[in-house]
C-alpha cells in the first residue's frame, strides 16, 4: 500500500515529470527492460501527465505506477481496508454492475469512463465514495481518492503495449475481482 507523504489526494504540482523520468521507474522496477518504443514513451509521457501531479517525489510516482502494473485480485481482497469497502451498502452491487459495463472488450477510454460512471449513477443512485471506493477497489486495486481514476486510465493502454510485465486491462481486472469475491 502506499504511502501518503509521496501520494496526494489533491494535485499540486510540486515536481515536473516527463516521459524519461516514467521510462526510468519502469526500468528500475523491470517492468521495461528495452528501449522504449515510441507507443510505449507515449504512453510514459501521459502517465507523467496523469499521475505526475499527484506524486511528490519520485517514490509516489513509482507507487502510483505500480498500480498499473501489479494487480491481484486475491491479495488485494485480503487486506482490511478492501473489507471495509465491500462492507459499505451497495458496494458489490457496483462492482456488479462495473462488471456488466466493462464485459464489453473496448478500451476504457476517458469518455468511457465518464459513461460508465454515469450509467452507475443513473442505475444505482449512488454518489461519492459509495461509487468510487468499490469502482477504484476493483480497477487500480485501492480504495482512494482522484488519483486513482488517472491509473485507471492509463490501464489499458497500457494492456495493449508490450512491457517485460503484462498490465491487466480492465476487463480482465474485474472478470479477476469478480471471481476472487465469490
Amino acid at each position: 500500500m502506499a504511502s501518503s507523504e509521496h501520494i496526494q489526494s489533491h494535485p499540486v504540482a510540486l515536481h515536473s515529470y516527463a516521459a524519461n523520468d516514467v521510462v526510468e521507474i519502469l526500468r528500475q522496477q523491470g517492468w521495461l527492460t528495452t528501449d522504449p518504443t515510441p507507443e510505449q514513451t507515449a504512453w510514459c509521457e501521459r502517465a507523467a501527465a496523469l499521475l505526475g501531479q499527484f506524486a511528490v517525489d519520485a517514490e509516489g510516482l513509482a507507487e502510483l505506477l505500480r498500480l498499473v502494473f501489479e494487480y491481484a485480485a486475491g491479495e488485494i481482497l485480503k487486506r482490511v481496508d478492501a473489507h471495509a469497502v465491500l462492507a459499505r451498502q451497495a458496494a458489490r452491487d457496483v462492482i456488479r454492475h462495473l462488471a456488466l459495463l466493462l464485459l464489453d472488450p473496448a478500451p476504457l477510454t476517458s469518455d468511457r469512463f465518464k459513461e460508465v460512471i454515469t450509467s452507475l449513477k443513473e442505475s444505482l443512485d449512488l454518489r461519492g465514495r459509495d461509487l468510487f471506493h468499490p469502482v477504484r477497489l476493483a480497477l487500480a486495486g485501492r480504495a482512494g481518492e482522484g488519483e486513482l481514476d488517472r491509473v485507471i486510465l492509463l490501464l489499458d493502454d497500457a494492456a495493449a503495449l508490450p512491457f517485460s510485465l503484462k498490465v491487466k486491462s480492465t476487463r480482465t481486472r474485474i472478470i479477476e475481482f469478480c471471481s476472487a469475491l465469490d
